[in-house]
């Protein structure tokens, strides 16, 4: 039995990169303003609004578990990271079904740029089940993204390699709402050594 919800959205931070292109650094422990990026990602989600945070894990789970501070958060973790995002992100859309939870505003780790202002617009234009809304850069779709629950099952049989939900979201184009964020975010990622100057 699920149990009761009073927040119908969840926050899924997908924090599961080995950092290839970083030298094998897992992503989740990269320090940022003194804390790991992980920890950033989660209290963005809950800035936002978000009371029950999802954070799928993968390259060096156990070192993520014990250096960051992510209690109150479930802890999910995807053996198969290696395989790339789609992967992580069908972890966690699972681990959300079994909590009652109407839509999962979703979250990269490696985008420090994107804090709890973009996510609490793209949280607020939450309608129902059918909601499929992501942040907009200059009108180019990017992060966050949420996705109302009556997608899961859709994105999760379409999210392969590092693609996630890109697939699901073009072929649903006309049902997904754009929220404009470049004022209050910057969408760049950390991919690469170069990339590792906009930490602080």
């Amino acid at each position: 039995m699920s149990e009761p919800i009073e927040d119908p959205v969840a926050g899924l931070v997908l924090a599961a990169g080995g950092g290839r292109r970083l030298g094998g650094r897992p992503k989740a422990l990269l320090v940022h303003r003194g804390r790991p990026l992980v920890e950033h990602a989660v209290a963005a989600l809950r800035a936002a609004g978000c009371t029950r945070v999802h954070v799928v894990l993968g390259a060096s789970a156990d070192v993520v578990r014990e250096r960051a501070e992510l209690s109150g958060c479930v802890l999910v973790e995807n053996p198969g990271w290696e395989q790339g995002m789609g992967s992580s992100l069908r972890a966690g859309l699972e681990s959300l079904g079994a909590t009652g939870a109407r839509a999962a505003l979703v979250t990269l780790v490696d985008q420090p740029g994107i804090g709890a202002a973009a996510m609490a617009r793209v949280r607020a234009a939450h309608r129902d089940e059918d909601s499929l809304v992501a942040a907009s850069y200059g009108g180019v779709r990017g992060h966050p993204v949420l996705f109302g629950a009556a997608h899961w099952a859709g994105i999760a049989q379409s999210a392969s390699g590092d693609q996630g939900a890109r697939a699901y979201l073009r072929e649903h184009a006309r049902e997904v709402t754009l929220v404009e964020c470049s004022d209050v975010a910057e969408a760049y990622d950390i991919d690469t050594e170069a990339d590792l100057g906009h930490l602080e």
